[in-house]
């Protein structure tokens, strides 16, 4: 019998790993990134009050292309940066919650810079 790997078993230990060394504070809050097959979630997180500052997912209104696309992240990037700089944040932590700095996530990064965000 083939046993199939649980990916997301593994990207939670990654995620945790990581989480061990990064977290955010009231002047650079971390930058999270959640990936689903049909969308992709960002939010912008101080984690010393435990507190979500803004976020942007494929599902807002502002996004109107495929949540489940590259095109997609880059706009919820844009838009995180966005919300992030009506609050008054410029520089993040990045967190890519244990996924691969590839595709969809990578495109998410690059959109968050684009909308000014410094990480």
């Amino acid at each position: 019998m083939v046993k199939k790997p649980d990916t997301n078993k593994a990207r939670l230990k990654r995620h945790k790993r990581v989480r061990s060394k990064i977290s955010g504070t009231a002047e650079r809050p971390r930058l999270n990134v959640f990936r689903s097959n049909t969308n992709i979630y960002a939010q912008v997180i101080d984690d010393v009050n435990g507190v979500t500052l803004a976020s942007a997912s494929s599902l807002d209104k502002e996004i109107t292309v495929n949540g489940g696309n590259k095109e997609a992240a880059k706009e919820v990037g844009k838009l995180v940066a966005q919300r992030a700089a009506d609050k008054g944040i410029t520089e993040v932590v990045f967190d890519r919650g244990g996924y691969v700095y590839h595709g969809r996530v990578k495109e998410l990064a690059e959109g968050a810079r684009e909308g000014g965000l410094k990480f």
